[in-house]
This record gives structure tokens, sequence and C-alpha cells, in this order.
């Protein structure tokens, strides 16, 4: 069949396949006929094909950056018991939810008892990152440390910072729940210090500041560290009772370590 007698749209699924459109071709025959019963103008009907489209991409993209981000789990800010922990500062946590401390290449850095919902926080961040197009990587911070010697072993620890330099947002979870040899205590310093104003931090500590000096073998390095991740940065110590231990119907709050210094714009 020639093209000028070829039926009108007889070749849209070769087009949109060709344009990897699969979600256009899914709702062109009833958006069509939408159009057509309501006479809209091209242009809406176009907008409303590609909007389909355009969201269907950014959900599985979202998707993805969190599959690649190695949370440990799915932590939300819905899911967050913000009444049985009052210091987690809603209203501020609400804010930094808008993201626009990463545009601004800032640290946010959690402190607290263990079970206090540090993690959770810096989980539910994450996502909301992943969700709005950044790419973020969590780990422990000895896990940072393992993939750090991993890469110097291999004479590669450059090509390594120089890569993790491509996420807007890395999560460093635990700081201080094991101590560091000197030589990975260096290693961390590495990390935070190539992002310094390049990208951002979230932090996890159960530990104030004035122990990271202990925690990192090196008074020198830990103040080095600090100065570096503080300087544009949002801290927030969380206190009260423990979450995990709640469930199990333990009574217990923990003692709490607040950081020696305040929060810095």
């Amino acid at each position: 069949m020639s093209p000028a007698k070829a039926k009108a749209g007889e070749r849209l699924p070769y087009l949109l396949s060709k344009l990897k459109a699969p979600r256009v071709l899914e709702r062109l025959e009833q958006t069509a006929t939408l159009a057509r019963e309501q006479e809209w103008p091209y242009e809406r009907f176009l907008e409303t094909l590609l909007e389909a489209e355009v969201f269907a991409r950014d959900a599985s993209g979202a998707r993805m950056r969190i599959r690649h981000a190695s949370f440990p789990a799915l932590k939300s800010l819905e899911d967050f018991d913000w009444s049985a922990q009052p210091s987690a500062e809603k209203p501020l946590v609400l804010h930094l939810a808008q993201l626009a401390w990463i545009e601004e290449r800032a640290n946010v850095c959690f402190f607290g008892p263990p079970g206090t919902g540090k993690t959770h926080l810096a989980i539910a961040l994450g996502l909301k990152a992943c969700e709005h197009g950044y790419r973020v990587a969590f780990a422990t911070a000895q896990e940072w440390v393992s993939r750090l010697e991993a890469a110097q072993d291999r004479n590669q620890l450059e090509q390594e910072l120089r890569r993790l330099e491509r996420y807007h947002l890395l999560v460093v979870d635990e700081v201080g729940y094991l101590p560091l040899e000197r030589q990975a205590a260096n290693l961390l310093f590495a990390l935070v210090s190539r992002r310094y104003e390049r990208g951002s931090i979230v932090v996890t500590s159960n530990r104030g500041f004035e122990q990271w000096g202990e925690i990192l073998g090196d008074a020198m390095v830990a103040a080095a560290l600090i100065d570096r991740l503080v300087h544009h940065a949002t801290m927030i110590t969380l206190k009260g009772k423990s979450y995990r231990l709640r469930e199990r119907g333990l009574d217990v709050t923990p003692a709490a370590q607040a950081p020696s210094l305040r929060d810095s714009a």
C-alpha cells in the first residue's frame, strides 16, 4: 500500500516504537477518541499523550535510582513517628525534604542514641532525592571505608573518588559505631573533603563531634573533617526513647550525646 493510501495513523505504532514511547501507544486510541468527542485542540491532545509518557519515565527512573542507592530498607517521612520523637524538629525535616540543600551542595547531620530514628530520616531524605531525579548512594561509614580501601589496593582511589562525584548525595550511616584505624579515618576524610562544596552528604552518628577524635584515632583529622562537613550543614539531634526498644516493650531512654557544634548555614 502506498503512503498516499495508508490509513490515517497506521504508521503510529512503528513510529512510537522507534521513539521508545510505549505509554503513548497504550493510551493513543482512548485519548484520540476522547479528543474527537470533546473537540480538543491538537496541542492538548499531544500534551496529554506526552504527559503520560513523561510521568511513567519519571516513575521508572525513580525506581532505578532507589534500587541503585542500596538503601538497607525503604523508610519514608510519612512512616516516621513524630509524636514519639519531638526532638526531630518536624518543620525543619519537612523543609529539608524540599531538597534545596542538595542544589546548594550542603550537608545534613543526624545525631542521637541508637534507635532514635537517625537512619530512618536519612533514608527518607535519600528516597525523596531519588524521586526528584538525584543520584544517591547509601552505606555505613565502615562500608564506605572498605570500598575506598579496595580502590586504594587497586591503585584506583582517585578514580573511585571521581566516580563518586557523579552522585548528588552520599549517605554515610553509623559514624562512630565502630572506631576506625588511622588509615581508614584518612580515607573517610578524603571522601568528605572531595565532596566539599561539590556534592551533599547526610551523616548519622551516635557520638557528638567532641568524640570524633577518639572515633577517628586522630584529633587533627577529625577537626579537619568536621570543619568541611559542618561549613554548610544542618544538624539535628534526636533524643528520647529507642524505637527498637519501644517496639519490644522496653521503656528505656539511652544516653544521648549531642554535638558540640550547633547548626551552621
